[in-house]
């Protein structure tokens, strides 16, 4: 039976399948990415061979376990497997390399399809990620992308993307999350954040398809974003990093911000029941204004305030990126002015690569009329 080691994503290279045979519940906390999850034990099988492991040995487990599994490949080989052709190659790992993906990797074998183990299974993979973030992280340059609530930063980065701009690193996306209490009910596809392993996965992942040699543009964020921590080699990379400002008037961010929030437009009670939560910072008076511009529906008026008296403020108070290396004035938050800010940062992004070593940085420029 073959095996490898995983050092690289690299190592994945080559295979038709990488296979995943834990339990969903495990698959669902983190897995190597782009593998599937054909499990030799469902969720209440792995539950029922551990209880018998601890009250009546290893030997009934294993006679119980040996019939689950195989059912269980019998069923993927029926409703899996049985088109693929000879030629096959599958990467298959479980937990630690044992009993659940020598099993499967036996039977795959044994058809006559080549299946190699991952030695030591997703453990190995899981020290994997944890080295290679701290290693890459300390490689990376970042140029961090500062400006209040409501500036469009993850909208000037999606563009960017968009255009082959200067490289970024989307940490709100790989996070599925706004970081911010109404941006909590925004997510992608109303999909729930991944869980801090699942979240480092697919953060590596993403780093390893940047050029380490170039800069990349990072939306600046709370060390926390929702519930996931970003991890420490990362984030004190981002804390050392010059910062580029985007500048976008008050009036500007709340038109912005009535334009992406339309789920609250449409259902204001979500937005209702939400704002009670700043009663402690604001007080009841402020908390029922705010309730009384939601009835009303005066958004601009609601997410100008909101700005004026609980955002900004806090933004300026805890952000760990208001001394800016750069800035950049827009004054519409469309197209046209994006792109002509993405310029701007491209020029920036140009002075960083060259170690900002043509003496001090520019004073900024003003996009859009």
């Amino acid at each position: 039976m073959r095996t490898c080691t995983f050092d690289s994503f690299d190592s994945a290279d080559g295979y038709d399948d990488i296979i995943d045979v834990r339990s969903p519940a495990e698959f669902a906390e983190d897995h190597i990415p782009g593998a599937i999850n054909l499990p030799v034990l469902n969720n209440e099988e792995r539950v029922i061979v551990g209880t018998l492991h601890r009250q009546a040995g290893e030997f009934e487990a294993r006679k119980t376990g040996a019939g689950l599994i195989s059912a269980n490949i019998a069923r993927h080989l029926s409703a899996y497997f049985d088109d693929k052709p000879k030629s096959y190659r599958a990467l298959v790992y479980c937990w630690r390399g044992g009993q659940r993906s020598k099993s499967l990797a036996t039977v795959l074998g044994a058809v006559g399809w080549q299946a190699t183990l991952i030695a030591g299974g997703y453990k190995t993979y899981r020290a994997f990620v944890r080295n290679a973030l701290e290693e890459i992280c300390t490689r990376l340059s970042p140029i961090v992308l500062t400006g209040l609530t409501g500036s469009g930063k993850t909208l000037i980065l999606r563009r960017m993307q968009e255009l082959g701009a200067p490289q970024i690193l989307d940490l709100e996306g790989l996070a599925n999350h706004r970081g911010s209490l109404l941006g909590d009910e925004v997510r992608v596809d109303n999909a729930q954040q991944p869980t801090q392993k699942g979240f480092e996965s697919r953060l590596l992942h993403a780093l390893a398809k940047l050029d380490l040699e170039r800069p990349v543009f990072i939306e600046s964020e709370s060390k926390r974003i929702g519930t996931l921590n970003c991890p420490e080699p990362l984030w004190q990379k981002m804390i050392n990093s010059p910062v580029a400002l985007a500048n976008v008037s008050l009036q500007e961010r709340a038109r912005y911000l009535v334009d992406d929030y339309q789920h609250f437009i449409s259902s204001p009670e979500q937005l209702i029941g939400k704002l009670p939560v700043l009663k402690k910072m604001h007080g009841a008076g402020q908390i029922e204004e705010w309730i009384e511009m939601t009835k009303a529906q005066a958004w601009l008026q609601l997410s100008e305030s909101l700005l004026a008296v609980h955002y900004d403020p806090s933004y300026r108070r805890c952000s760990n990126f208001n001394k800016a290396t750069f800035e950049v004035e827009v004054l519409r938050l469309e197209q046209p002015c994006i792109d002509q800010t993405i310029e701007e940062l491209a020029r920036f992004e140009a002075s960083v690569t060259a170690e900002l070593s043509a003496g001090p940085p520019s004073q900024g420029v003003v996009v859009g009329d």
